[in-house]
């Protein structure tokens, strides 16, 4: 079996990356300070390791959300990218969004479904957290 890579960027180019190896976890994420980053009413999201990404051009501009929390995005175009939890984390969460290939990572949970719209319905057979996904899921 070949390695996973994964390569994506923001809308204007400004920004591009490159991560390698299978994502950890991939869910579509419900709460109000994903979707008001995104300004869409759902974001899907991938954790991968991050000894396997880098960025191959530009750097992000970034802010914290919440304490200990950090959200990348492109300082020209505003896309958000990406969503870690400390300075240096195990794992970096990415925007499927901004996979040059989303198609290839289907979300498999709904965390914060309990903060879903209720005009917005998906129809799959996923399971779907009231908040965050429990350990050991």
């Amino acid at each position: 079996m070949s390695e996973q890579i994964f390569q994506g960027g923001c809308l204007c180019g400004e920004l591009r990356y490159r991560v390698q190896g299978p994502p950890l976890l991939v869910e579509y994420c419900h709460c109000g300070m994903c979707r008001r980053a995104s300004g869409a009413p759902v974001v899907a999201w991938a954790d991968f390791p991050c000894e396997g990404f880098a960025y191959l051009q530009g750097a992000p501009a970034r802010y914290a959300s919440s304490p200990g929390v950090w959200r990348s995005f492109c300082g020209a175009c505003g896309s958000p990218i990406s969503f870690q939890r400390g300075e240096q984390p195990p794992y970096l969460t990415l925007t499927v969004a901004s996979l040059d290939e989303p198609h290839r990572l289907a979300p498999r949970h709904h965390i914060f479904s309990a903060d879903a719209l209720p005009w917005l319905h998906i129809a799959d057979d996923l399971p779907r957290h009231p908040g965050e996904l429990p350990k050991g899921e």
